[in-house]
């Protein structure tokens, strides 16, 4: 059996990111630090497998896969290096049309961006393309500071960081709908409004775009800020595994116990403190404070009924969501082949590729729906415990940017991210539904690039089940807490209950890779200790 120490000063309930952000600084300042890990890998969603039993040399980020939310501040703080690749173009949103059709790619050539809005789009989303680029960018500097520091209320963080005149557009963001942020810039184009609502907006949200909050995760989701990104999302060389494997080295080197397969069954509570936590085994370790870097709703679990503060248990559960997110890992044999891009066009592939509802309509096409009416179409679906019939889908293909992921044969890692599916089905179960979805959900990129599903040699689908049980995350829910709820509402550092604390993407600031929680809720810790 693993020696577990019988004692520690701090015990770290899950080595996903911040969990092991929280053992480096901790362990650090001298303190004995335990981290727990239920799983056989460290890293929580922050991993690299080869999931693939077709192509079992084949990496891939199965969980999180882009890096751009990180504070470099944090970086520097851990004073860690990780390597990361520039996507360029990041964006493309392609239409289903042969070559000649209208399509998009977003990258730092801004002249060919420009060139390619007027042809396709209009001066009107030209300008409000750029009104929003720099009312964003603006906002992202002066928020950035507030990711590493105690959260405060919506407007208490406006009057302590944004610029005065970007106060009250500030507060409307945060807590109103990304539909109504996208519309005050006067977009033309109803396809661009769409790309915009669905990748910062709606991404790992339980939400549609009309509902209050989805603003804050469109805000979140602009957050990047790493040297290089210039506000885009970065890849990690070796997939996000390079990130835990980074911060698990630091954490072993200041000190930190570091142990896998150690299931946590209980937080043990002396004289109304935390006093430890027993672990699946029978056995039991001691500690001045208990830190959990799971969710917070296992967190919540673990601690006996009726010792949380009653209304910080009220609040969780009415803020608590399940996930809607389906992801696809796909193992390519090769490369598909995009039909509306022109010979010579720059290569999509390190790109996120949109493949939108309403996209038939910019090619020409008659569509039912218009875009922006078919996103709310689906999130009624989802409400209504349907699979949407036209999804919206971020398509991804890494290794054509990070070629170490390849196996010898040269497979590519791709991936189909979708939003937004039922966590529960209306009439049916996940494992009935599930391969005839995948197939319509290839059916879909075989629109935009004929033949995509004959390049398929393995998959590897997580449903929003599959991902609570794949990464042990309560709801299947990639944020733990829905990024609808912003700041000081989402589960506090400091629980109520004297040595318990939380630390996870479900605390200030948010749910994504950033490790900003792990480093507040160590210094909370730190100045609790007196340290």
């Amino acid at each position: 059996m693993t020696p577990y120490p019988a004692h520690a000063d701090v015990v770290i309930i899950g080595a996903g990111h911040n969990g092991l952000v929280s053992a480096i600084l901790l362990a650090r300042a001298g303190l004995d630090v335990v981290v727990l890990e239920s799983a056989g890998v460290l890293g929580g969603a922050t991993r690299t497998e080869r999931p693939f039993a077709k192509v079992p040399g084949l990496g891939q980020s199965t969980g999180s896969y882009l890096l751009g939310l990180m504070p470099p501040e944090l970086l520097r703080t851990l004073d860690v290096d990780i390597p990361v690749l520039r996507r360029d173009p990041h964006y493309f949103l392609p239409t289903p049309g042969p070559a000649g059709s209208p399509y998009l790619l977003f990258g730092s050539d801004r002249d060919a961006t420009r060139a390619q809005m007027e042809r396709f789009f209009s001066p009107r989303d030209i300008a409000a393309d750029e009104q929003m680029a720099v009312e964003i960018a603006a906002l992202r500097a002066d928020l950035a500071p507030a990711w590493l520091d105690e959260p405060g209320t919506v407007e208490e963080i406006a009057d302590r960081h944004i610029r005065p005149q970007l106060q009250s557009t500030f507060i409307d963001l945060v807590r109103g709908s990304v539909a109504d942020y996208l519309a005050r810039f006067g977009f033309k184009s109803e396809l661009l409004m769409s790309m915009y609502a669905v990748t910062d907006g709606l991404s790992g949200l339980n939400a549609g775009p009309d509902d209050p909050g989805t603003g804050h995760n469109f805000l979140v989701h602009n957050m990047c800020r790493l040297p290089g990104a210039d506000g885009t999302w970065m890849i990690a060389q070796g997939g996000m595994g390079t990130v835990s494997r980074t911060f698990a080295d630091a954490a072993r080197a200041a000190g930190a116990k570091l142990f896998t397969d150690a299931r946590v069954t209980g937080v043990t509570i002396d004289g109304g403190a935390a006093g430890g936590v027993v672990l699946a085994d029978g056995r039991s370790i001691s500690a001045r404070v208990v830190l959990g870097s799971c969710d917070p709703y296992q967190l919540m679990s673990l601690v006996p009924a009726g010792v949380l503060p009653t209304a910080l248990t009220a609040h969780m559960e009415s803020v608590r969501r399940p996930g809607t997110t389906l992801k696809v890992n796909l193992a390519l044999r090769d490369l598909p082949d995009f039909a509306c891009l022109p010979a010579g066009a720059p290569s999509p592939f390190g790109s996120t590729i949109h493949l939108l509802p309403g996209s038939a309509g910019l090619a020409g096409a008659d569509d039912r729906e218009s875009p922006m009416a078919a996103l709310r179409a689906m999130w009624a679906d989802v409400q209504a415990g349907r699979l949407p019939a036209e999804p919206t889908i971020e398509w991804y293909v890494h290794t054509t940017v990070d070629p170490s992921l390849q196996d010898p044969a040269g497979h590519h890692s791709s991936a189909l991210f979708v939003q937004s599916v039922p966590y529960s089905l209306d009439g049916t179960t996940w494992s009935e539904a599930l391969p005839d979805y995948v197939r319509h959900l290839l059916s879909i990129c075989d629109r935009y690039a004929p033949g995509t599903s004959d390049l398929v040699a393995d998959m590897m689908p997580l449903t929003p089940p599959g991902i609570e049980e794949h990464f042990g995350i309560t709801g299947g829910h990639i944020h733990h807490v829905d990024n609808t709820v912003a700041f000081n509402e989402r589960m506090p550092y400091f629980t109520g209950v004297d040595g318990l604390y939380a630390g996870s993407a479900g605390t200030h600031p948010a749910g994504s890779v950033i490790g900003a929680a792990g480093h507040n809720v160590a210094n909370r810790i730190l100045t609790d200790l007196g340290r």
